[in-house]
């Protein structure tokens, strides 16, 4: 910085000062990322999810041979290389690309905005039918490396998933400048878009549709769960917990599609993706709120477009 800079910096004041200086020895990486939008999230979501595909795929080529194609559940080895591994490599991208922007601890730090006494009840919701769906499974059924794998698999994808939508899409969408029900709403589509992408795997349209309508459901409650608990390492753990009671309840991949001996409480905890669903429209009727970009990033507000006079 040049000492006619330095001067002009020292008579303004000091939010702007700060971020002036800031402004000035943060790289072109970082500067285009901190202005946020939400083509950026889309972007973001758009390569993480190509990238992630890529690591199934190499990791399908290599250790291919050890999955069970006829149940990708069937024992621990072949349930982590399915399941677990291509998520493990996204959860360090992620990383690594949360560590380039320098916003890891932003990521895992307070939120700027906390929520109000009503969002818990997606949080109550989700929580009472992770432990119905637990209490229910048929573990005599399952092989027990593959209960290990499935919990652990399910640790990552509720980091990567949360991260990257709850965390780098969120984030994102503050730093544009979008209130928090845009930011909800936003955030929510393209958790949903990603699990389109199902189709490809040999689901049939009307599965991939519900699936599509459950995820951007449970994306709202996660969004519910980020502001009311003031941390990302909440929905993480809701999330975590969340798939591994889906994949065990069900039994895995087999000619049933369930537990060939669930439990008592089986077909309560069955119907958690239809409360869940109806519990959505919570946030979407209440919802409220903007993040002062100023106060959370040190960015000004975006300008307003006025319409001429007539």
């Amino acid at each position: 910085m040049s000492s006619e800079q330095q001067e002009q910096v020292d008579q303004e004041p000091h939010g702007a000062r700060r971020t002036q200086l800031a402004h000035t020895t943060e790289s072109g990486w970082r500067r285009f990322w901190n202005r946020g939008g939400w083509w950026k999230a889309l972007l973001v979501i758009a390569v993480y999810y190509g990238l992630y595909q890529l690591a199934g795929w190499l990791i399908g080529l290599a250790f291919g041979g050890l999955i069970d194609k006829h149940d990708f559940f069937a024992n621990g080895l072949s349930t982590f290389i399915a399941v677990g591994a291509p998520i493990v490599v996204g959860s360090i991208l992620l990383i690594v690309f949360a560590l380039s922007l320098g916003w890891l601890k932003e990521l895992f730090g307070p939120q700027p905005i906390r929520g109000s006494w009503w969002m818990w009840i997606g949080v109550g919701v989700v929580v009472l039918f992770n432990v119905l769906r637990f209490v229910s499974a048929d573990y005599p059924g399952w092989d027990a490396g593959a209960v290990v794998a499935v919990l652990i698999s399910g640790l990552f994808i509720g980091f990567a998933e949360e991260v990257l939508t709850r965390g780098f899409a969120v984030n994102l969408l503050r730093r544009g400048g979008y209130g928090e029900r845009s930011v909800m709403l936003l955030s929510s589509l393209l958790f949903a878009a990603m699990h389109s992408g199902n189709i490809f795997s040999g689901q049939s349209p009307l599965a991939v549709g519900f699936t599509v309508v459950y995820t951007f459901a449970f994306g709202l409650v996660m969004y519910t769960a980020l502001r009311v608990t003031g941390n990302l390492i909440w929905p993480i753990l809701l999330h975590a917990s969340t798939d591994p009671s889906l994949f065990l309840l069900t039994g895995g991949v087999d000619a049933t599609g369930g537990s060939l001996h669930p439990g008592p409480l089986a077909g309560v905890a069955g119907l958690g993706n239809i409360v869940v669903m109806i519990v959505a429209l919570i946030p979407l009727i209440f919802v409220r709120g903007r993040v002062d970009r100023e106060a959370a990033y040190g960015l000004t507000p975006p300008p307003v477009k006025l319409s001429a006079e007539k």
